[in-house]
């Protein structure tokens, strides 16, 4: 009766449906759910349920495995060799108080709505069905190249272990592919393989195995971080080992700083997969920002010591970017201790088990909230009974990272995830606001004033990042940059003044709203203003084939699904004699 049948039962029926995009399109594209339906009514297409088995402490040393692994030990040495120098401290620095802000703002989410959907689910209550699809898709993408990456280098460190040169990665090359594409690695493939069959079978049991391998990995640690500052020598932080290299410091200047800190932070994408744990928490509300918070502030201490411990020990233009903190034990004033070198490979192999374990969890998650929602294929979605695991998801994301890690090198995947990761961040920000200043009902339903203060503030940090970059130091940058600078400032406090609060959260907020979250949206701006031209190009094609596919199959699966509830409403409006909309609000309050 009001069903609208499915858009995929023949061609003719497809056919009709993409004539009808326009209006599909305006009907789906800005929809948005409730908090109430992304925990019952949208969760129950999973068919089974997670299990709430997680506690604080498991939260915490998912985000510490998750993250140390895949930050230190996989682009400290390209960011440090090429971007910032002996600076890379200062850019782990940043970068660390850069996701603590943005880890302020998903923890409002989180414990309001604790599931498994991280950002996506954000975005899908906040802006609409469509923007929470564009950064869903950015997000698994950056999970999977981040996944692929890590677990190429693990190959890498695999060598450093039993003492062969990390030229030799027991890769093969195949001649005809192109470079960056030609050099097979089977044991990463392996390996990834593995975890995907351990995250299938229990969550419980990952965190149990996860805790294990972190407290023995912050042990490594430890010990990497003392050897490292006895045995190093202080003038690495200002002497590069070539004459002609830049000196100092800050050999690229602050711009360097901010451009490894943008590489970096690559390193923080671990506390983004504790967010989509949430679902399977036990205290949501007490845990979830303990987890969050608490290992965001523990990993940016042990990236700064770590980092500072390989710069003292080699000169940064002598850093091997494929096994920085392997090679730096053969270097410098480490005589005697280049046995360390090999502990290392093991040792760094070790945290990368943790952080693809960690990662892998928080992809699955992503993917299986996004098939509950319809845009993809509801097969995503489904919960094993026995398990209480995602399968699907976690089984078809283990073997699309396999394949890629399988072909592609490092150097071609850091940039994406970057980006990607900036994004992401960029845009939480901005929803926590609008969220809180944002009503559903009455006068606080206004949304223009939220809008329009978010667009300016934006454009404010644009207009700061491109003159940072593009202009000449000199008097006009300093006045624009200023100017940036008090505007950006100005609009904060007459928003603040302005405009009140139209929800506060029940049991945790983001402090200092919104002083926080817009420092959060302009140092993610900043930040993606620093990465080159050709990481655009790749996200903007992306992003273009992401809309395609909404345009072909989302938004008519989504409005298929909407039409499949429409219709059951009618049906029980019909029997019950009673008015449509009535009856569709009792539906939705079950």
């Amino acid at each position: 009766m009001g069903s609208h049948g499915s858009s995929f039962s023949s061609l003719k029926a497809y056919g009709r449906a993409l004539a009808e995009t326009p209006k599909r399109l305006a009907c789906r594209a800005g929809a948005v759910s409730t908090g109430t339906e992304e925990t019952s009514k949208i969760g129950a297409r999973s068919g089974s349920t997670m299990q709430r088995t997680l506690r604080w402490f498991d939260l915490v040393g998912l985000g510490i495995g998750g993250m140390v692994g895949a930050g230190v030990f996989v682009t400290s040495g390209t960011a440090a060799r090429d971007l910032a120098g002996p600076s890379i401290v200062l850019s782990y620095a940043i970068a660390g108080l850069c996701a603590l802000l943005s880890a302020f703002c998903y923890t409002e989410f989180a414990v309001d709505m604790p599931v498994a959907g991280g950002a996506f689910s954000y975005l899908r209550v906040t802006f609409g069905e469509f923007t929470a699809f564009i950064t869903g898709a950015n997000l698994v993408m950056e999970y999977v190249l981040s996944n692929a990456a890590v677990a190429r280098s693990f190959t890498a460190y695999v060598a450093s272990a039993i003492g062969l040169p990390t030229t030799h990665k027991f890769r093969f090359t195949v001649p005809f592919l192109p470079n960056g594409f030609n050099q097979l690695d089977f044991i990463a493939v392996a390996l990834l393989l593995l975890i995907t069959l351990i995250i299938c079978y229990s969550t419980k049991q990952s965190s149990t195995l996860n805790i294990l391998l972190t407290t023995l990995h912050v042990a490594f640690i430890a010990f990497v971080i003392t050897v490292g500052f006895s045995k190093g020598n202080w003038m690495n932080f200002s002497q590069p080992s070539d004459p002609s290299k830049p000196h100092g410091f800050f050999p690229y200047g602050a711009s360097g700083v901010f451009n490894g800190a943008a590489m970096v932070y690559l390193s923080y994408i671990g506390y983004d997969a504790v967010s989509t744990m949430a679902e399977e928490v036990r205290n949501p509300t007490r845990d979830i920002p303990i987890g969050v918070s608490g290992s965001v502030v523990i990993v940016t201490v042990l990236y700064c010591l770590m980092s500072a411990s390989m710069s003292k020990l080699v000169p940064y233009d002598s850093i091997d970017v494929d096994a920085p903190f392997s090679s730096a034990f053969r270097g410098g004033r480490s005589d005697g201790w280049g046995w360390v070198s090999n502990v290392i490979g093991g040792g760094a192999s070790f945290g990368i088990l943790t952080s693809l374990l960690v990662a892998m969890l928080g992809q699955a998650r992503y993917l299986c909230v996004i098939g509950r929602s319809n845009i993809v294929p509801t097969w995503f979605a489904k919960v094993h009974p026995i398990t209480a695991t995602p399968i699907n998801a976690s089984a078809f994301l283990g073997v699309l990272t396999a394949v890629i890690a399988l072909f592609t090198d490092l150097s071609v995947l850091l940039n994406l995830v970057s980006i990607g990761t900036l994004f992401v961040f960029y845009m939480v920000a901005n929803a926590v606001i609008y969220r809180r200043y944002v009503g559903t009902t009455g006068p606080t339903k206004k949304s223009w004033p939220t809008l329009s203060f978010l667009l300016m503030f934006s454009t404010a940090a644009v207009i700061f990042t491109v003159t940072w970059r593009l202009c000449r130091y000199g008097r006009v940058k300093v006045v624009v940059l200023g100017g940036c600078m008090a505007v950006a400032v100005v609009l904060v406090q007459v928003f603040q003044f302005w405009v009140a609060q139209a929800r506060r959260p029940e049991f945790w907020g983001v402090p200092l709203m919104p002083w926080i979250p817009t420092t959060s949206i302009f140092l993610n701006v900043f930040l993606l203003g620093t990465l080159d031209g050709a990481s655009y190009v790749r996200f903007g094609v992306f992003t273009a084939g992401v809309v395609v596919v909404y345009l072909l199959y989302s938004v008519h699966s989504s409005y298929d699904a909407e039409g499949d509830l429409d219709g059951i409403v009618e049906i029980l409006a019909v029997q019950k004699g009673e008015e449509h909309l009535e009856i569709r609000k009792e539906f939705d309050q079950v």
